[in-house]
């Protein structure tokens, strides 16, 4: 009776140590997802920035030919 008491507590104990590791084994496999989804967005988000600028700079530059224009035909 002792000795299979002791079989099912130590069937459980491996149970609870195998549930533990695939709890964290989960987690790590989360946080690296999620992380990698971070890094895209910050990608992205750094992508459209680049472009907003660059799409500022053009506009700005083609405001100033019709002034250049201007000038030269005075």
């Amino acid at each position: 009776m002792r000795s299979d008491l002791g079989a099912v507590q130590n069937r459980f104990n491996s149970a609870i140590t195998n549930l533990g590791n695939t709890v964290n084994n989960l987690s790590e496999a989360r946080s690296r997802i999620e992380d990698s989804d971070y890094a895209t967005e910050v990608s992205n988000m750094s992508r459209a920035q680049i472009l907003q600028q660059a799409g500022t700079s053009v506009l700005a530059q083609a405001n100033q030919v019709p002034q250049n224009v201007l000038s030269l035909l005075r």
